[in-house]
């Protein structure tokens, strides 16, 4: 989420897999999730922010953005 550009993942086999990106959005990332796509602009710093994930993956991907 800190580089520059946009990147676009997506996901057919279960689109709410991007549940925690709002969590990730409280840290100030730029991510707009649409269905099973989310668009992903680059800002230049995430911020510290209390966050709640709700399973392994979401944990991790908090993790490695704190």
């Amino acid at each position: 989420a800190t580089t520059p550009g946009i990147s676009v993942v997506e996901d057919n086999i279960f689109p709410q897999r991007f549940m925690h990106c709002s969590e990730m959005k409280r840290m100030g990332a730029d991510i707009k999730v649409d269905g099973g796509r989310a668009i992903v602009r680059g800002v230049e710093k995430l911020s510290a922010a209390p966050v709640m994930a709700s399973d392994l993956r979401a944990s991790a991907a908090l993790v490695l953005a704190a």
